[in-house]
């Protein structure tokens, strides 16, 4: 906006510095833990022991945010928030909940509406993350409703001025405009902070498992990249990477060792309560409608192309394409971090096992346009050294040093690390290529030349 016309005053509200906390619990040691994890934060905290002392408290005074316990005698953590969403809208609610507390937490999305819920113990500097989260959504959607009502304080003036004063209704339309635009905005801001929400909290469902064995991060990065190699609609890329975000949702009420554990090593038991976590996952998302169709997706990503998957056993294109899409990048990344099978599978192999069961697990269009992707883009999340390359053989060129051994779809070793390419190797390679079964195409990690490392650090 040109610094000639003036901002509506709307605009000009600057971000909280301060805000109201409510504190309940019915263990004052757990009220002394909160305080202390935010004493150096700018908020002022006000305790409670119970729900009806809760909403005394909330009668007197105004609270931005309210943190409560979900089990505490008498009116339980659900149930006070359910009643404070009722009388205080406004009022961000947040739950704190043990693992085994599931279906408390379901009751409190769903009645209470809650932003988030934490589970204890917590981590305080994840708590004092989520706590400025929240509070910055807060003030945005202030923010929009107050933009929202000045839209239609406009409208309802363009109205008047409609008949006789034509030069105000330009400038008024012109204002209103403006206001529009920094209402459309406002809006995709928000659907990006979902977007940036659900990747924060990924990470936190990752911290359940070993640091060499989170797949979180890698499922979203995977899924962007398919999305942009084949141009897919911005709504349901947008929906997918909220999905890969969230599709381990429905697991965090499980034992460590369920958690960890190979699916395909589970017992009986194990594996009944491991078919029932897309659907856990969904319903832990039902009440945010701008999540509904992330939720459609990890309900269904692990149905089977076959018919014979779960929850609802749908077959062919009847499976969302979300669900189809997130399938094939699950399924590729947790093979190569052990998830799936008792040991890790090499990326080649990865590859070659989607290609074999393309008919039966997944739709093969989609897994066919997968593997084009995985082969000319995956490898580049695949590794984290930004000195070494990713390189088909087409790509090859003499003097470049193999960073790591390469073998043949036969597990036989072509060529050691360390050796260097030259012209000879590249075209034998590209003989042996052509000879392998199924199309096998290596991959080859090389050291990056050092004339590119010096012109693009």
């Amino acid at each position: 906006m040109s610094d000639s016309v003036s901002q509506p005053e709307a605009t000009k509200e600057p971000l909280p510095t301060s805000a109201r906390l409510l504190l309940v619990d019915d263990e004052e040691n757990i009220l002394r833990s909160l305080k202390r994890v935010l004493r150096k934060e700018p908020y002022e905290l006000t305790t409670a022991t119970s729900g009806d002392e809760a909403i005394q408290l909330m009668e007197d005074r105004r609270f931005d945010l309210v943190i409560s316990d979900a089990r505490m005698p008498g009116m339980d953590g659900p149930t006070l928030l359910a009643t404070i969403k009722k009388r205080y809208p406004w009022c961000i609610r947040i739950l704190l909940t043990g693992y085994a507390d599931i279906n408390s937490t379901i009751s409190a999305i769903n009645d209470g509406q809650i932003y988030r819920y934490i589970s204890k113990p917590w981590d305080d500097d994840e708590l004092r993350l989520v706590l400025r989260q929240a509070l910055a959504f807060q003030h945005s959607e202030r923010r929009r409703l107050a933009l929202e009502k000045l839209t239609r304080k406009q409208n309802r003036e363009l109205q008047e001025l409609n008949a006789t004063l034509e030069q105000k209704v330009r400038t008024r339309t012109e204002e209103l405009r403006e206001t529009t635009d920094m209402l459309d905005l406002a809006y995709q801001e928000l659907r990006q902070s979902y977007v940036t929400t659900t990747e924060v909290f990924s990470s936190l469902i990752d911290k359940r498992l070993p640091a060499n064995r989170q797949p979180n991060a890698k499922v979203i990065a995977l899924v962007k990249a398919f999305a942009d190699y084949h141009e897919l609609d911005e709504e349901l890329a947008r929906n997918l990477a909220m999905a890969a975000a969230l599709y381990n949702l429905g697991k965090l009420s499980w034992p460590d060792e369920l958690f960890t554990a190979p699916s395909d090593l589970l017992s009986k038991d194990q594996r009944l309560e491991y078919m029932k976590y897309p659907v856990a996952g969904e319903q832990l998302l039902m009440a945010l409608e701008p999540l509904k169709d992330t939720a459609k997706i990890i309900r269904h990503h692990q149905e089977k192309w076959n018919g014979y998957g779960v929850p609802d056993r749908l077959e062919g294109k009847d499976i969302p394409l979300g669900a189809r899409i997130l399938r094939l990048a699950v399924d590729f990344i947790e093979l190569q971090f052990g998830l799936i099978l008792e040991r890790r599978v090499p990326r080649d192999n990865a590859i070659k096992l989607i290609k074999r069961y393309r008919e039966r697990l997944y739709d093969p269009e989609i897994a066919d346009q997968f593997l084009e992707m995985v082969i000319e883009v995956a490898p580049d999340i695949d590794h984290e050294d930004p000195d070494v390359l990713v390189l088909d053989t087409l790509r090859l060129e003499p003097g470049m040093v193999l960073a790591r051994n390469l073998y043949a779809a036969s597990g036989m070793l072509l060529l050691n690390e360390g050796k260097a390419l030259t012209s000879i190797l590249i075209d034998k390679l590209a003989a042996f290529e052509k000879g392998e079964p199924d199309g096998h195409r290596y991959t080859l990690y090389v050291h990056r030349p050092e004339e590119a490392t010096e012109t693009n650090p």
